[in-house]
């Protein structure tokens, strides 16, 4: 199997907890149902300017996710129909960035996985310098170009690209450990008792 069918079927939240490094809990995703597994291609934006996605969406590799930082003007439309019609031409997986898109329900149908701060009608300026696969802060998370981004209904995870095994071999034991869980709760075991917690702080009136 691939990392991305396993990283996908692991989930961001599992492999956030298995080494992966989790983004900031405003970036979510856009329409239910959007996953993405692939590996990031950062890009650094002005503020309020889109130039640097347009240079990445002509030039990205296919098989990559765009993740993409905006600074702190993060309520604009960076991102819709136009470049996601681009973007699947070039074979991009999807795009996770801290700001916001439009177009949502036209990303949607045309099923291109999308992860942002929010939703945004005003757009955004093309004409100011940018990065495309430098280091970039997304989330609150260093991203490099090579690193992976896991997206779906819980968020993102990034893993580090000299981590990636290591990452998938936690999140498997991670995932056996608790599928073991759901048997012994069923067979009438407490949480307390499975994670062995102290709850003799707890007031119980």
């Amino acid at each position: 199997m691939s990392y991305a069918t396993e990283f996908l079927a692991l989930g961001a939240a599992t492999l956030g907890e298995s080494g992966g490094r989790a983004m900031r809990a405003r970036i979510r995703a856009v329409w239910r149902g959007a996953r993405l597994a692939a590996p990031a291609l950062p890009v650094q934006c002005t503020a309020g300017d889109n130039l640097a996605i347009h240079a990445a969406v002509a030039d990205a590799p296919a098989g990559v996710a765009l993740v993409v930082s905006v600074d702190e003007e993060r309520e604009l439309g960076y991102w819709g129909e136009v470049l996601t019609i681009a973007a699947q031409a070039r074979g991009i997986a999807g795009l996770v960035i801290d700001g916001c898109v439009r177009d949502v329900d036209r990303l949607e149908h045309h099923a291109f996985p999308v992860f942002s701060t929010g939703i945004a009608l005003p757009g955004a300026t093309k004409t100011l310098p940018g990065t495309v696969g430098r280091t970039t802060v997304v989330g609150d998370v260093d991203v490099h170009a090579g690193d992976w981004v896991v997206g779906d209904r819980d968020g993102v995870t990034v893993v580090s690209s000299d981590a990636l095994q290591a990452v998938l071999d936690a999140g498997r034991a991670r995932a056996a450990k608790e599928d073991g869980f759901f048997m012994a709760l069923r067979d009438g075991k407490t949480t307390v008792e499975l994670l062995g917690l102290d709850v003799s702080s707890i007031d119980r009136g």
